[in-house]
């Protein structure tokens, strides 16, 4: 096969950031996604829905002519939320989903969760509605090993909520074990997960072999190789419970290069093109329409894009951009470290 076209994909985890960053970025995610779930850690975070209207706001403004880009706004999960503004934007349209960050889990997470039952009103009314919560699955106790914080949260955190409040739909966001896939796929109803673009081509041998890599450290962090393969598994086997978020997340080259750099590998510029490798590898290119363009828009109960996309294959390496200008910075792009031969276009 050297062309595959699919409906237009959209992407269920994204970060923008503001200002002059997204400006920046966001046209690297317009320009392929039709749609994207928003996250709301910018500083200080996106709290209210008022706060999310005006993000929304900036984001539309930012939006190049002729890119047709709806953001799905979503707000932060503190331990103040008022459920009745959580309600009210869900009903009106402007909010799609709540992020659970747990406090100090990752970047701009400071304001986030220390105690679940703090949250337990915010939960109820989000499992009354049919809200959707998305959740970074780690747990952040200075006792768990880093690679361990998954699979932990999962039996402390995600199995007990999950058992005492069945009704809430969750999003277990950029899952990276076997544990998460597993325990996904033992759940029969309110679960999705989103997996990530570079989750599926490293593993931890990519920051740590040869030197460290700062530009492929990201939270949560590539785990051991059994791990990634469970995850290509998962992604390339149609199952409706997994679908693409790119967890795309920009930082300017300085504060990733540094003695304490910031986690996130920005990978919006070439996620298709790289998931089209990966589901080649795998032998699996007719489900890949599934797991990034059908799977997603079903589990938040919306249409699938109308307009498609073209995958084509050529004989010689596609180039992309090494990096792109931010202002006097740079961020630097996904390197998949193997040749990638997929070009992309979006059709009407």
């Amino acid at each position: 096969m050297t062309t595959l076209t699919i409906r237009r994909p959209d992407d269920w985890h994204l970060h923008l950031r503001d200002g002059q960053m997204l400006e920046s970025v966001l046209p690297q995610s317009s320009e392929h996604f039709g749609r994207a779930i928003i996250m709301p850690n910018l500083v200080p975070p996106v709290v209210t829905t008022k706060l999310a209207a005006s993000y929304r706001d900036r984001i539309l403004a930012a939006l190049p002519e002729g890119h047709d880009f709806t953001p799905l706004m979503t707000l932060y999960l503190t331990e103040t939320t008022d459920p009745d503004d959580v309600e009210a934007g869900f009903r009106d349209g402007l909010i799609t989903a709540v992020k659970l960050y747990p406090a100090g889990a990752t970047t701009n997470s400071q304001s986030g969760v220390r105690d679940l039952k703090k949250v337990r009103p915010v939960l109820e009314r989000m499992a009354k509605i049919g809200m959707p919560l998305c959740m970074h699955g780690e747990v952040t106790s200075p006792d768990v090993d880093i690679f361990d914080r998954e699979a932990v949260f999962i039996e402390t955190v995600l199995g007990p909520l999950r058992e005492s409040l069945p009704e809430l739909r969750i999003v277990l966001e950029h899952v990276t074990t076997a544990d998460g896939v597993d325990y996904v796929q033992s759940q029969d109803k309110n679960i999705g997960a989103t997996i990530t673009t570079h989750h599926l081509m490293i593993n931890r041998n990519a920051i740590l072999v040869g030197g460290i890599k700062p530009h492929y450290y990201c939270l949560p962090v590539a785990k051991r190789e059994k791990h990634r393969l469970a995850l290509r598994k998962a992604a390339t086997s149609g199952d409706a419970r997994f679908f693409l978020g790119t967890d795309s997340a920009p930082h300017t080259d300085p504060l990733k290069e540094s003695a304490c750099g910031c986690a996130g590998v920005f990978c919006a510029p070439n996620t298709m093109a790289c998931l089209a490798t990966v589901f080649e590898q795998d032998g699996a290119l007719d489900k890949l329409e599934a797991f990034a363009s059908l799977n997603g828009p079903a589990y938040y109960g919306l249409q699938p894009n109308d307009a498609t996309l073209k995958l084509t294959r050529q004989d010689e390496p596609v180039t992309f951009p090494g990096k792109i200008q931010v202002g006097e910075d740079e961020v630097t792009v996904f390197d998949p470290m193997i040749p990638i031969h997929w070009t992309v276009e979006v059709s009407p």
